[in-house]
């Protein structure tokens, strides 16, 4: 009980906070390598083949009402010409339904040679959400003097479009991508008609910038490794910074672990089932003092992708990226 009282806690904090603003966050993910184009709009084509992928990922085991976020997403070159496109959809849930943000996604990217074996991706997305607020459920899980004082209705689909801007570089080996995915910062309350005793608040979305970048190392053996960072870059929000490493086994096993700077180390595995098909997991632990304190059993991770390879044109560079 204490524990389900203090995710509530948090999730009022969230959305009730009176009179400021806060800086909304992107969808999340340790296995984000799997979901780059989410990050990174230039990187739709970029394998070289269609390539399709289901994520999903439970964040602070047992907490009642915990996050989740499950991504469905696919991007594929357009044949014999430098254009790509991607679509995706992302489902954000907190409470158990308290609050859904729904997201739905459509990239395309043009890429040019810039060296033998280097390509230069500019890409471009377009979105939008839609936001949904069950207070009902808010006021019934909270004590009651919040049920007494806030009188602030269900929002259901609230509409909010949105766009953004990458570039992608990437050799054999090496890749870096800058991007900002979502440019327009929305505002979802507007507290000024609110009425005595209303809660009253602004939330509006931020600007999130990202850098990524790895290489992979040849180890000989049929071992590889590569090292790889995502740094997030978002106003009102401390800099957050995504370490990993990761072998690569005889191109069918990949081990690796990974540390979010002050917040979580992580342990992934994957498994390459055939030339389609790979699933992966990862399991996050806190070291922040949310995770130390023991509120939450750590984060779980699960995706499968699909990828169209054909015969004729076998996948380029190590797909490790």
């Amino acid at each position: 009980m204490i524990l389900r009282k203090t995710l509530v806690a948090s999730l009022l904090f969230i959305i009730t906070a009176i009179g400021t603003s806060y800086a909304q966050q992107d969808a999340q993910y340790t296995q984000y390598m799997y979901n780059t184009m989410s990050v990174n709009p230039a990187y739709a084509g970029s394998r070289g083949q269609l390539s399709a992928a289901l994520l999903y990922r439970n964040q602070w085991l047992g907490q009642d009402g915990a996050p989740t976020t499950a991504t469905l997403n696919l991007h594929s070159p357009i044949r014999d010409s430098k254009v790509g496109y991607g679509l995706s959809i992302v489902q954000d849930e907190i409470g158990e339904g308290i609050v859904r943000e729904t997201y739905f996604d459509g990239a395309i990217s043009y890429t040019i040679d810039v060296a033998k074996d280097a390509k230069l991706s500019f890409g471009l997305k377009a979105g939008a959400k839609l936001f949904n607020l069950d207070v009902a459920q808010l006021r019934q899980r909270e004590d009651p003097q919040f049920r007494e004082a806030n009188n602030t209705d269900n929002i259901e689909n609230r509409f909010s479009p949105n766009f953004g801007l990458g570039i992608y570089y990437h050799t054999n080996k090496f890749y870096a991508g800058l991007s900002a995915p979502n440019l327009l910062q929305t505002q979802h309350f507007d507290g000024s008609n609110s009425s005595a005793g209303d809660i009253s608040f602004l939330a509006q979305e931020r600007i999130n910038f990202y850098l990524i970048t790895g290489y992979v190392f040849d180890l000989g053996g049929n071992l590889k490794f590569k090292p790889a960072i995502l740094s997030k870059v978002v106003s009102g929000a401390p800099l957050q910074l995504d370490f990993s490493g990761t072998f690569l086994i005889n191109d069918n096993i990949s081990v690796g672990a990974a540390y979010r700077w002050d917040a979580a180390a992580s342990a992934l595995v994957g498994f390459q089932l055939s030339d389609q098909f790979m699933i992966g997991l990862a399991y996050d632990r806190e070291v922040s003092d949310f995770g130390a304190e023991r509120f939450n059993d750590g984060s779980f991770e699960i995706f499968l992708r699909y990828e169209l390879v054909r015969s004729f044109k076998k996948l380029v560079s190590p797909r490790f990226f």
